[in-house]
């Protein structure tokens, strides 16, 4: 969420009456992310955050948006988009789709024990469940169609050794993903970035997830292991802490079972989630784009973690 498009109070004087908020008294830019122009946004009627969009066209936002809505409308805690009068979620401002939604309340938990994972896994398992009746469709644009187009991009900046192991895991997945198994997995929206950034805690309570625009239809598993690579790991080192991993998984498990085969899959998933993003922060970091507040993520972080993913097995799920 960092700032490409600068937006001032005045740019928001007329725009901001669309909307019934009242009028804009505070603007501050979100310094966090990559993706983004985000802002902190606080108005007669109380705490927003509004986003404009740097990457993603009116015609790709609904599936995004109506997600939110969706899952809000279903007691998933959530960002609910706010409304213009005329009913518009997404409406242009600097010629860019934009969108205002509700403030969570809380912090982010950056050094999270298990009663926070075990939060996180409860979370996303009702997220699935209140998403099965989503009617939009829209595959994970940082899936593994993604994957194939993007590998060949950053590889001429790789050493041997790490263009290697980038190409033998990516052909390693293709497989799997044209495989019995995948074809089995249970499917539908998933966040697909829930780091521990996009999550907010008012003590050791789950108050809200944000950030969607990674979302997009995907396996279910998929979703969980991304989650459990970030919040379940020494982040010097990329191991799992085996007392998170089962807090989160358990916690999943008990709203919404694992099946055989997930149980089968969890391994190769963790693997892909690594894989994932080790070749999202690859290419932002050999092909950046220009932002005021813009740092590129490590990549390096996700080159451990899927190393250690497949050196180490994980704790197993139970089906």
């Amino acid at each position: 969420m960092a700032v490409f498009t600068s937006v001032t109070l005045d740019d928001l004087s007329q725009w901001i009456k669309q909307f019934p908020l009242g009028k804009a008294l505070a603007l501050k830019g979100i310094a966090s992310g990559i993706e983004n122009s985000n802002f902190f946004l606080t108005t007669e009627r109380g705490e927003f955050v509004l986003t404009i969009f740097e990457n993603l066209g009116f015609e790709q936002l609904p599936f995004y948006v109506q997600l939110m809505r969706h899952l809000a409308e279903r007691d998933v805690p959530v960002p609910a988009p706010v409304p213009t009068h005329a009913g518009e979620l997404v409406v242009a401002l600097a010629g860019k789709p934009a969108i205002i939604v509700s403030k969570l309340d809380g912090s982010s938990q950056m050094d999270p024990q298990p009663v926070h994972c075990a939060e996180v896994g409860s979370m996303l398992a009702r997220m699935h469940l209140a998403g099965r009746d989503f009617p939009l469709h829209q595959p994970n644009l940082r899936g593994l169609a993604w994957w194939v187009e993007t590998v060949p991009k950053v590889l001429p900046f790789l050493d041997a050794d790490k263009a290697a192991l980038l190409a033998s895991e990516l052909a390693f997945q293709r497989d799997f993903a044209a495989g019995p198994v995948y074809a089995q997995l249970a499917q539908g929206p998933v966040h697909a970035d829930l780091f521990r950034n996009n999550v907010m805690f008012v003590g050791e309570r789950l108050s809200g997830c944000f950030d969607f625009y990674f979302a997009g239809w995907d396996s279910w598993l998929f979703d969980v292991a991304v989650t459990v690579n970030d919040w379940c790991i020494d982040l010097d080192s990329g191991r799992l802490d085996q007392d998170r991993v089962l807090a989160l998984t358990r916690a999943y498990h008990a709203a919404r079972p694992f099946t055989a085969a997930e149980a089968e899959a969890w391994q190769t998933m963790l693997r892909a989630a690594a894989l994932r993003f080790w070749l999202s922060r690859l290419y932002d970091f050999y092909c950046p784009r220009e932002a005021e507040m813009l740092t590129p993520h490590d990549p390096t972080h996700f080159e451990r973690v899927l190393r250690e993913r497949i050196a180490v097995p994980a704790p197993g799920i139970q089906a």
